[in-house]
Parts: C-alpha cells; sequence; structure tokens
C-alpha cells in the first residue's frame, strides 16, 4: 500500500477493490481495439488511426454534458451505471463476433461509449473520493489508486499478451467486460450515504439538468484559479508530449532496431515498478517537504527523462537505457500524480467537481489525440528518432509551467 499501512474503512476498502478489478481488466485488453481491426477485420494503418482518434475524439465531446449532469447527482449509481454501460458495449463485440456481423463501425461506436464512460465515471468517482474519506486522507487515497494503476500497468500488457496468443483477441475484451460488470457490484456494496459532498450543495444546485452556462464551468474554475490554472497547462504539456513519442518508439524499437516483441514488453513492464516506489514515497516527501516543493521538483524531474529514449540503439544496451529511462520517468510521475489529484481535489468546492474532473480529463484526452496525430506526420517528414528527439527536447520547457507556490484566490473561501 501508497503511503502507511492505516485503513481507511470498509467502504474506501470496497471503492478500491473496484478500481483494481477494473484497472486490472483495461490493462489486460490494452491495445484489444487495434488487435482485433487487424488480425479479424483486416483493417489497415489509415483504419486503425481513424478507429483510435475519432473514438477518442467523440467520446470526449460526448462527456462534455454528462459532467454537468452528473455534478447534480449521486455519485455512486452514475459509477454504478458507467460501469455497466462499458460492460454491455463491450460485450457486444465478441456476440457480434459470435454471429459473424462484427465491423469497423461497431467498434468505432463501442469506442466512443467507452470513451465518454470512462471520462464520466472518473469524474464521478474522484468527487465521491472526497466526499468518502476525510481530507487529511486523500492523499493516502490516492497514493494507492497510483499504485494500483502501475500493479495493473506492469501485469496486464503480457498477461493479455498471452490471453490473446492462446485464446484470440476476443478473450481480453471479455475479460475487460467482465471487470466492469465485478466494479460495478463493488460500488454497489458500499453502504452508507453521499451526505459529505451532497450536504454542501446549495439548494438553487439541485435542479433536473443542466444549462448551458453549466457547461464551461470546469474549465472557467480551472483557469482561473492561481494554482490549479499552471498544473493543468503543465500536464497537458507534458501528457501529451510523453504520449505523442510511444508509437514512433515502437516503430523505432520493433522495426529499426530489431527488438522482439517480448522485449519491447520488457523495456516498458519493468519500469512500472517505479510506479509502486513513487506512490509509496508521495507522503512523507509532502509530510517532510511540503506540497509545493514535491509538485515542483517531481513535475521537473520528470520532465528531463524522455530526451533520453532518442538515444535507444540496438541490443542490450539499448533495452537496459530505454527501461532506465522509463524507470526514471515513472517513479518521478508516481510521486507527482496522486499530490496533482489530492491539490485538485481540495482546491475545487464541491458544486464545481465533477465538471472541473471533465474539464481536465477531457482536455487532456483530446489534446493529446491531437499531438499524436501531429508527431505521427512529423515523423513521416524527418524520422522517428528526429520526431521523439524534439518531444524529448519540448518537454525541458515545461517545469516553467509550474506553479511556484500555491496561492488561494479571496473566492474560494468556500472550498
Amino acid at each position: 500500500m501508497a503511503g502507511d499501512g492505516r485503513s481507511l474503512g470498509r467502504r474506501f476498502g470496497w471503492l478500491w477493490a473496484a478500481y483494481a478489478i477494473s484497472t486490472f481488466g483495461t490493462r489486460l485488453a490494452f491495445d484489444a481495439f487495434p488487435l482485433i481491426a487487424v488480425l479479424v477485420l483486416h483493417a489497415g494503418a489509415t483504419e486503425v488511426a481513424l478507429l483510435a482518434a475519432s473514438g477518442l475524439a467523440v467520446g470526449a465531446a460526448m462527456a462534455v454534458p454528462l459532467g454537468a449532469w452528473v455534478e447534480f447527482r449521486r455519485k455512486r449509481p452514475v459509477m454504478v451505471g458507467a460501469d455497466l454501460i462499458r460492460c454491455a458495449a463491450l460485450l457486444s463485440i465478441p456476440v457480434s463476433f459470435a454471429l459473424g456481423g462484427l465491423g469497423l463501425g461497431q467498434l468505432l461506436v463501442v469506442s466512443v461509449v467507452v470513451a465518454a464512460a470512462d471520462i464520466t465515471f472518473g469524474a464521478a468517482s474522484g468527487a465521491y473520493l472526497k466526499s468518502l474519506v476525510p481530507p487529511e486522507d486523500l492523499l493516502v487515497a490516492n497514493g494507492r489508486f497510483e499504485a494500483t494503476t502501475w500493479t495493473a500497468t506492469a501485469l496486464g500488457p503480457p498477461l493479455g499478451g498471452v490471453a490473446v496468443g492462446v485464446f484470440g483477441p476476443m478473450a481480453t475484451v471479455l475479460a475487460d467486460a467482465v471487470s466492469y460488470l465485478l466494479s460495478a457490484l463493488g460500488i454497489r456494496a458500499i453502504d452508507g450515504k453521499e451526505g459529505q459532498q451532497t450536504a454542501q450543495l446549495s439548494p438553487a444546485a439541485v435542479r433536473p439538468g443542466p444549462r448551458m452556462s453549466d457547461l464551461p464551468a470546469g474549465w472557467r474554475h480551472i483557469l482561473t484559479h492561481p494554482t490549479l490554472r499552471p498544473l493543468f497547462l503543465n500536464t497537458l504539456a507534458v501528457n501529451a508530449l510523453i504520449m505523442a513519442p510511444a508509437p514512433l518508439l515502437s516503430v523505432l524499437m520493433l522495426g529499426q532496431l530489431g527488438f522482439t516483441p517480448w522485449q519491447y514488453g520488457l523495456a516498458f513492464a519493468v519500469p512500472c515498478l517505479g510506479g509502486l516506489l513513487g506512490s509509496r514515497l508521495s507522503r512523507p516527501l509532502v509530510a517532510r517537504y511540503g506540497r509545493r516543493r514535491v509538485l515542483l521538483t517531481t513535475g521537473t524531474l520528470r520532465a528531463c527523462w524522455p530526451v533520453g529514449l532518442a538515444f535507444v540503439g540496438p541490443g542490450t544496451s539499448g533495452l537496459l537505457l530505454v527501461m532506465a529511462v522509463e524507470f526514471g520517468l515513472i517513479t518521478c510521475m508516481g510521486v507527482f500524480t496522486p499530490v496533482l489529484a489530492t491539490t485538485r481535489l481540495e482546491r475545487t468546492p464541491p458544486d464545481r467537481t465533477t465538471r472541473t474532473l471533465s474539464a481536465w480529463s477531457i482536455t487532456s484526452r483530446t489534446a493529446t489525440a491531437a499531438v499524436t496525430a501531429l508527431w505521427g506526420l512529423l515523423a513521416a517528414l524527418t524520422g522517428p528518432r528526429t520526431a521523439i528527439a524534439l518531444a524529448g527536447v519540448l518537454l525541458l520547457a515545461t517545469p516553467l509551467l509550474l506553479p511556484r507556490d500555491e496561492r488561494v484566490p479571496r473566492h474560494s473561501a468556500g472550498e
């Protein structure tokens, strides 16, 4: 467990278990849609890229009004509903395959539905967590979620690859669907009321549906908050510049440098142990050095590693270089991410939590998709290694976006 080993209560235990199950299912089915598109539907590179980009973009657009709608609803039923929707959508794929009716159109629809439900669930669960644990335990809770994420990331894709090899690509989709069903049952088992957060909403805030003015409230809160705004801009830039070169690195390693698939998987699975280490260190570091210094230091350090990927070569030395770079990067992320998540929750008032988390996730996913497409074009002009190097160099400037203090604006007295 991240942080100390004290219990956060039975209700948090159910939420944590549900998160662990669904996260492992998702990592197990990592890249399942592209595999199905290529191996089952014989799609080309352009169709696979369109499937990935369109599903993410349209799903994010659908989540904009959902965030405003969820803000004024009880969060636990929304989370259960999002899990069941994802389960049903994913189950439709092996069913259609068995009946001989699976096509790219259905994969696109399912990817859109799952993307919108992912964003909605994440926003609702963040708001629910804020009402479930005391403020002083938020960092511990977020650290445990972060540790779970990196554990699933280390174990899921390799096991999923074995499952695909033995049972075919539909096996991991089916496992992912079942994981969402089990997650829904775990969240349903949480007893008690959502009293803490709901009680803080004014009577005027509880209404049948969102108004048009509700939709940009999350972005408005982020962009006018002196601490969240720089963290938001920094996170957008860092996530996009880390994720955009990822496909190019796979082309470089598996193509030009001749690494085998198992070596490629090992290069990214082993460094996930750094995420476990970082998540355990986040709370002790904050207790010793303060939140501002931890965010600034780890936010700066995580930007320094990826440029090293431009120098990867063939053989064992190249493999060890990738593992070292990824380990350093993921360790810094393991510390930074739970501290960021805690700061974001603490700096957001109850009647804007869901919309703020939705706005953050929607913008981040959309920016990452756009930069990934741009870097694909750049790689076509300059080559994968040059594009990876440029992303690493640009990352070195992202610490300038980090907040230098934790000012709280006057209008946030009710936070």
